[in-house]
């Protein structure tokens, strides 16, 4: 499944979450380049890749092997989110109903 994201986060941030967060999920590192990073584990394999975008924002791409909505596909979806937080830390998430 192929995800993205856009946040106004550096991105050297946006990748030291990672590893912090998909770390903490028991993926391992297996590539490290640049802006692109590859991590396997239990879950799967999850490829990111991290390029600016019109001047302010990073765009966040993430590709995993899972088919469907995977544990991994939605680990991935909570990254997202914590970017999110990263860059509006007062931002709230609501249910919208």
């Amino acid at each position: 499944m192929r995800l993205f994201h856009r946040t106004s986060l550096y991105p050297d941030l946006v990748l030291q979450e990672a590893d912090a967060f998909f770390g903490a999920l028991g993926l391992g590192v297996v590539t490290t380049e640049a802006r692109r990073r590859v991590y396997r584990g239990p879950l799967g394999t999850l490829s990111l890749a991290v390029k600016m975008e019109g001047g302010h924002y990073t765009f966040v791409e993430a590709h995993t092997d899972q088919v469907g909505e995977s544990r991994l596909d939605k680990n991935v979806k909570k990254y997202f989110v914590r970017l999110h937080r990263a860059a509006d830390p007062r931002h709230a998430i609501e249910a919208a109903y």
